[in-house]
């Protein structure tokens, strides 16, 4: 993996959508506020795209040339972009035959981040792979960032994270505390849950719903405090941190609380002790429907390369 010898970089992909724009827009603040490098790459799909064309072997070397010309002006583009914004900015690129997801993969080290669109990166790929920002959020070894097309940069808000008390949502709250620190921004730590009902409706009596409520407010308690103790170091002990438990579905709630946020953190693969505080899902849901940048911290975010 190409991330092993160099400093952390910013990762961005591009393909000359309103999407990927955005993204890009975004990764170019994001290298600049963490003092980091940015690379932009954008991916063929060279041998999706040959696969399609019922073409000659000449035609087929004239499609590619035409294609590999058209990403190198889209890159050339997209670094003259960043370079007019912030002049002293270390960024690069890279033109890969690959797929996009897979360029993306292949440069990523963990200490890292992968920016991406919203809306995938490419109508073919998009077919044969799904989104782009769902399968890279799964395998990456570092966070994505997922920026929806339309997106206002924001600094010094809001940041909002879900935790559930799982190492996924460990790796999340600590990104979300560590991404605060260089953007001044307050962090909002999310725990929600949803109270399971008997089967029977006619035997829940009024109080046996409120100690059902009851417990799980003091579980909601006891994660969001053991999160936090564990998670929070000299470095960040001095952030503006604030919490919200509340009786509802995690997906929900997120969205809810990170309206206008800055940013939603989740992690994925999440797994709680209690079945109403699992967030397995959470970060999907949260993906399809943020109007909000929404950063996924994947099971391999924290390893060592």
């Amino acid at each position: 993996m190409s991330g092993q010898e160099r400093p952390p970089t910013v990762i961005v992909g591009v393909d000359g959508t309103s999407a990927a724009q955005a993204a890009l827009a975004w990764a170019i603040e994001a290298a600049v506020e963490r003092d980091e490098r940015l690379r932009i790459v954008h991916g063929l799909g060279m041998s999706a795209v040959m696969g399609t064309l019922a073409v000659s072997g000449t035609e087929r070397h004239q499609a590619g040339e035409q294609a590999r010309e058209g990403g190198h002006a889209l890159l050339a583009a997209a670094a003259e972009e960043a370079r007019r914004v912030h002049p002293d900015l270390n960024v690069s690129t890279l033109l890969a035959m690959e797929d996009a997801p897979a360029v993306l993969l292949d440069e990523a080290g963990h200490r890292d981040m992968i920016v991406v669109g919203s809306r995938g990166l490419g109508a073919v790929r998009a077919i044969m792979l799904g989104s782009v920002g769902l399968r890279t959020s799964t395998h990456a070894p570092c966070p994505v960032i997922v920026v929806p097309e339309v997106s206002e940069r924001r600094r010094g808000g809001r940041i909002v994270v879900g935790v559930d008390g799982s190492a996924s949502s460990r790796r999340a709250l600590r990104f979300a505390l560590d991404h605060a620190l260089v953007t001044d921004a307050a962090v909002v730590v999310v725990n929600s849950w949803e109270v399971p009902l008997p089967q029977d409706p006619e035997s829940l009596a009024a109080d046996t719903h409120s100690l059902h409520e009851e417990m799980f407010d003091r579980q909601s308690e006891e994660v969001v405090a053991g999160v936090l103790a564990e998670v929070i170091d000299d470095r960040t002990e001095g952030l503006d941190i604030s919490a919200v438990r509340i009786q509802a579905d995690p997906v929900e709630s997120l969205l809810e609380a990170g309206e206008g946020a800055d940013m939603i953190v989740v992690g994925s693969r999440g797994r709680g002790g209690v079945s109403g505080l699992v967030m397995g899902s959470t970060s999907q849901g949260v993906l399809r429907r943020a109007t909000v940048p929404v950063a996924v911290l994947p099971p391999r975010a924290e390893e060592t390369d």
